[in-house]
């Protein structure tokens, strides 16, 4: 299940438009495809973690950016059900215009050689600090949730929006994810941020089948007032749809998809009211994690220096 956000307002029409000519489709591609990744420190920097032949880090160029786009369209739009517009489904690739200021963390097998001849990328997560999306187009999540007042409450607080998570079927397994959270917690103390939010997305657009999942993290995982936001009023779908009594947490666990479910255990808290996604084929929530409520265990685990799988 993949962590997604969506496309800016008005951009997902303007690339639906009918295209007369192949040369008027151009100019929209090139400006998703022909971008130079943002030269930082972590861009630059060693490897994050290692697990066996598994590797952890960011991407260090545009060609592998361009891969993990692959990765995420053969997921998305392969396997779940989200419908590709035009630009999308002529690149074979999920793109769109945040990929070129974003860093997209890897997981590579040096066991399993691409078409490139180089490690498959075959997990990857997306990551955005508020102090690049501030210069940039915002966060993601602020199309489906109401996260300024949010961020306006905890302004010494550095936020990171995590999405498009997917990881390729045969990697899904405790050590590929093991190995994208030690990255995202090593990148966390890099960066000194201290909180996470992003979308979490439940399969399918009809609320009532998914009454039990929405209703348990209505009654059970709310977010504290002092980290509680909302869905767009003009978006917004009650999740509070079972009465708590009725609300069977072990059988509403069971139903909801395992990326909710690793928020949940670290200490995730969710957002009041949910958004449909309809080019996903997803019913959307927040997640909402202040770094310093995170389980103690994860902390111990994974080290306060993020060294566990260090490289």
């Amino acid at each position: 299940m993949q962590m997604h956000e969506r496309l800016p307002a008005g951009l997902l029409d303007r690339m639906r438009a009918p295209l007369t000519s192949f040369q008027s489709f151009m100019p929209t591609l090139r400006a998703y495809s022909g971008f130079s990744l943002r030269e930082t420190a972590c861009t630059r920097g060693a490897t994050m973690g290692r697990l066996g032949s598994l590797e952890v880090r960011l991407a260090r160029t545009a060609a592998e950016v361009r891969r993990a786009q692959r990765l995420r369209y053969g997921v998305f739009y392969g396997e779940m059900s989200a419908s590709p517009d035009a630009t999308t489904k002529i690149a074979q690739r999920d793109i769109d215009t945040f990929d070129a200021y974003c860093d997209h963390l890897l997981v590579l097998d040096h066991a399993t050689l691409g078409r490139t001849g180089k490690p498959a990328i075959v997990g990857t997560y997306r990551l955005l600090r508020q102090n690049i999306a501030e210069r940039h187009s915002g966060f993601y999540s602020a199309n489906e949730f109401d996260i300024g007042g949010l961020m306006a409450r905890h302004r010494n607080t550095q936020f990171v929006e995590l999405g498009r998570s997917c990881v390729l079927a045969p990697y899904r397994n405790k050590r590929t994810v093991e190995l994208l959270w030690h990255g995202i917690w090593t990148y966390v103390l890099q960066h000194n941020l201290g909180a996470m939010i992003g979308c979490a997305s439940l399969e399918g657009t009809d609320p009532d089948k998914l009454a039990l999942q929405l209703s348990f993290l209505h009654h059970h995982a709310r977010a504290p007032e002092d980290w509680h936001t909302r869905a767009l009023p003009h978006r917004y779908v009650e999740m509070n749809r079972l009465r708590r009594s009725a609300v069977d947490p072990k059988a509403a666990l069971r139903a909801l998809p395992p990326l909710v479910k690793g928020y949940l255990r670290i200490g995730a808290t969710f957002g009041e009211g949910a958004v449909i996604d309809r080019q996903f084929g997803t019913t959307d929530v927040l997640v909402v994690l202040p770094v310093n409520t995170i389980s103690a265990r994860y902390i111990t685990h994974f080290g306060p220096s993020a060294d566990r799988h260090a490289a």
